[in-house]
């Protein structure tokens, strides 16, 4: 089992969350998991809407329908309260719930939470030290602020489609919504940032994330690419734009990932498959020099791989320090010693005898070890002893 701790970093930090979908609830999740009370606050009328995006979903030992794989896929370690904040009974039930929080998490569309007092300007009146975290598609500002947005169009506006899949096919988005999941990991370290500034000052502030900021942020190498170069890159498949071989190569019974970072390992590859001579070829002498002709190069490699087994060529440059993997389903990925060593699956018991999976956030700390106390909730699971909380603070 996962160690759990007494004093997880966050112990003691309150979080509301008013968010659903994917980028905002990833975020309380990690908060959740670093210790913080999340408390989610859903729709009476179904909640979170990914708990219907299903199947595949989660079910109790009875059998019941415990909501979408997807919606506990980000929902881990919260707290849920059914409250329609469209009413006014329902929007001073939030209201006391913020005034009592350090972090205020909501993803509506700019300026969809005034018209219910829940904005950052109305609630920070009261509570100067919170922190609100508004996470949208386009930010706060700008020609496109106002319309919503959705990850599978940003990976397209952010240039990241540019450069993925086939470059005889078309554009291809990632495999899954990873501008979502980047904004929530950005989300929580300006949250983390914003709650240290609070703690030295007692000033709360704003915190402004936006999932085209995001995006296009982490293009990392491709972006500095195109800033060095001022062409664009383009699609390029499994080939990478500056190293050479850096690719997926044939075996004779499926294929497998070559990343060739330096000479000195592409010379002791060229060994494993049996040519030493094209280290010293002076097409591939270089890294240079193997992009100049990574067609020929890669022609060359693939024929000589493909005379060979998956797991004799992954074992031949293990044992000489060339950088290779197998390319896994996600079933393989959880059987794989490394993944199993590291216990990255959960099996969280929850309050009415069901095992609920899970995937434990990639954080170890020695002193102050993550929390894995309970699973995704079930819809207004909460709402009784949170409700008694408040009315028992106000007394």
């Amino acid at each position: 089992m996962i160690a759990e701790q007494a004093a997880a970093p966050l112990k003691g930090i309150r979080v509301i969350e008013l968010a659903r979908v994917l980028a905002g609830p990833w975020a309380g999740q990690v908060l959740a998991d670093l210790g913080a009370d999340v408390i989610k606050v859903e729709n009476p009328s179904g909640g979170d809407e990914t708990r219907g995006w299903g199947p595949p979903f989660i079910t109790s030992a009875e059998g019941e329908n415990l909501s979408a794989a997807y919606f506990h896929s980000c929902n881990r370690g919260k707290r849920s309260i059914t409250v329609d904040f469209t009413t006014a009974e329902g929007q001073e039930t939030v209201k006391a719930l913020c005034r009592t929080a350090d972090v205020v998490l909501e993803n509506f569309k700019v300026g969809g939470l005034a018209k219910y007092g829940l904005d950052y300007a109305s609630l920070s009146t009261e509570n100067p030290r919170l922190v609100y975290c508004s996470i949208t598609g386009f930010g706060q500002t700008g020609p496109y602020a106002s319309q919503a947005g959705y990850d599978f169009i940003i990976q397209g506006m952010s240039g990241l489609m540019s450069v993925t899949g086939d470059p005889d096919g078309q554009p291809q988005k990632v495999g899954l919504a990873v501008a979502d999941v980047f904004t929530g990991l950005y989300s929580v370290i300006a949250i983390q940032a914003a709650l240290a500034h609070a703690a030295k000052t007692g000033q709360g502030q704003m915190v402004d994330m936006a999932l085209f900021d995001v995006q296009s942020a982490v293009m990392a190498n491709q972006a500095m690419n195109f800033l060095a170069t001022g062409k664009s890159p383009n699609r390029m498949g499994n080939a990478h734009p500056n190293i050479s071989p850096y690719e997926v190569v044939p075996t004779s019974d499926g294929h497998l990932i070559l990343a060739v970072g330096n000479d000195g390992q592409f010379a002791r590859f060229c060994s494993i498959i049996e040519h030493p001579e094209w280290a010293s070829d002076e097409r591939f002498l270089t890294n240079r020099s193997r992009l100049e002709n990574r067609t020929i190069l890669t022609t060359l490699i693939s024929t000589e791989t493909s005379k060979r087994t998956r797991a004799e060529l992954l074992n031949a440059c293990a044992k000489n320090a060339v950088p290779a993997g197998p390319i896994n389903k996600i079933g393989e990925m959880f059987d794989d010693p490394q993944i199993v060593a590291r216990q990255l699956r959960l099996d969280l018991e929850d309050s009415h005898g069901s095992s609920i999976p899970s995937v434990r956030t990639p954080i170890i700390m020695s002193q102050t070890p993550l929390t894995y106390t309970r699973p995704s909730p079930r819809l207004g699971e909460h709402t009784a002893d949170i409700l008694q909380q408040l009315k028992d603070a106000s007394e």
